[in-house]
């Protein structure tokens, strides 16, 4: 990259904005590049419900929530993990507090104060330190013939040289707000090795039930009446694709109980969405590419054995009807006795050791992931082993990149925002480095 006067970090989320952090503390100049007219927007809306921004459990547990890049990530996640990110917060005049599922959380909930008292750091920083310089509705269209950074901007196009430049550019997940994966052909053409970007924390389609006359996703009632409707109080886990033909109720064997996950998970128009379903969309996702279809098991009476679950339902019901008879015995009514409807047959429902057995370990079998757009997130990315240890690519010295277009992915909890401000310090720290050693 030709030299010039600073640092030029492009994307506005917390990676970049975290690396700006850095820069700007030691005293670095930084000009800060985004397309959208104001930055953090995804981390704007992310806290519309209340703004996760960690996960309180034992560091060893958080570390293995990113999977096969749990090594790559535990260096930045020791330097600023969970208890920097609140640290961090703190010293923002922004209180936090664990929630009951150990999820850390702004003490008002909100996301816009926090935003804001960093921009307030950033512009007008402590003594020593140097403002950052924001340049709004500048879209990164790639390098210039001599490495400079080209941008289009409200007055034409713009190429751009510095000392070292950041890449924080976000995954493919949200579009509208600037993270649309654009970036990808951009930098395969520079020489940077890209994984294609997926769908990650996102939601699957459901294969039909023949049962119920349609042979792909819910039948038009049960959509009508329960989309958008909360599974609560249940268990799942992932099995591989049933031996059974297309619409037909999944036939294999459920997996053990080390496997099963606690929580909720939400019905959709098309299928299943939610917290549960996020937590296991890598498996899902990649048992869907390798094998064509996956098995969800859905347990939906967990706090009941099977053994018990089997005696209720197999209890005489006299005169009542079988609703009558499952909610009376079990509590069974709702959503969870709708999944039953959808799924078995009038056979299987009247079978009391078939019906028992789905209660306990319902297959739904899941056919692909819902587009990416719809996601909360994307995996995929630059390849970590095709950058040194500071991030910065090994092709090309002077380019750094951070936060979602790495090559890693984790759940929601509060792990996806930490992981994207840790690699964001990372970054920055070995920027500085770069452009002051010594």
């Amino acid at each position: 990259m030709k030299p010039d006067q600073g640092v030029a970090i492009v994307g506005g989320g917390p990676a970049g904005l975290m690396a700006a952090e850095v820069l700007s503390g030691a005293g670095v100049p930084v000009d800060l590049y985004d397309a959208m007219p104001s930055v953090g927007r995804k981390f704007l809306l992310a806290g519309k419900g209340g703004l996760n921004l960690t996960h309180a459990e034992a560091f060893e547990s958080f570390v293995s929530r990113f999977g096969e890049r749990a090594g790559a990530l535990r260096p930045l996640l020791e330097r600023f993990g969970p208890q920097q990110v609140r640290d961090w917060a703190e010293g923002l005049g922004i209180g936090t507090f664990v929630g009951s599922s150990r999820r850390v959380f702004p003490t008002d909930m909100k996301a816009a104060p926090l935003l804001r008292a960093w921009l307030h750091r950033l512009r007008h920083p402590a003594p020593g330190g140097e403002p950052v310089h924001f340049h709004m509705r500048h879209r990164w269209l790639g390098f210039g013939a001599d490495g400079g950074l080209r941008f289009h901007t409200p007055d034409g196009e713009r190429t751009v040289h510095a000392r070292a430049a950041l890449l924080a550019l976000g995954g493919a997940s949200w579009p509208r707000l600037g993270s649309d994966g654009a970036w990808v052909p951009r930098l395969r053409e520079a020489g940077l090795d890209v994984a294609d970007l997926r769908a990650a924390n996102c939601g699957f389609d459901v294969a039909g039930a023949l049962a119920r006359g349609v042979a792909e996703g819910w039948s038009a009632v049960f959509a009508e009446r329960w989309a958008g409707q909360p599974f609560k109080t249940v268990a799942v886990a992932v099995g591989g694709p049933p031996n059974a033909p297309p619409g037909a109720l999944p036939d294999a064997s459920p997996p053990d109980a080390r496997q099963w996950h606690r929580g909720e998970f939400v019905a959709t128009a098309t299928g299943v969405e939610g917290s549960l379903v996020y937590a296991l969309s890598a498996p899902l996702r990649e048992c869907i590419a390798r094998e064509g279809s996956a098995t969800l098991w859905v347990d939906l009476l967990p706090d009941r054995s099977a053994e018990r679950v089997l005696a209720e339902v197999a209890h005489p019901r006299g005169s009542r009807s079988l609703s009558s008879h499952l909610k009376g015995r079990l509590g069974l009514d709702g959503i969870k006795l709708a999944l039953l409807n959808e799924c078995l047959d009038r056979e299987a429902m009247h079978d009391a050791a078939r019906l028992a057995a789905a209660i306990k370990a319902l297959p739904l079998r899941l056919i692909r992931p819902r587009p990416m757009a719809e996601a909360i997130s994307t995996a995929g990315g630059v390849r970590l082993e095709s950058l040194d240890e500071g991030l910065m690519a090994r092709g090309r010295p002077g380019l750094f990149v951070a936060g979602e277009m790495l090559d890693w992915e984790a759940p929601t909890g509060g792990y996806l925002l930490t992981a994207s401000l840790a690699s964001g310090a990372w970054a920055g720290e070995a920027m500085r480095r770069w452009v002051r050693p010594g």
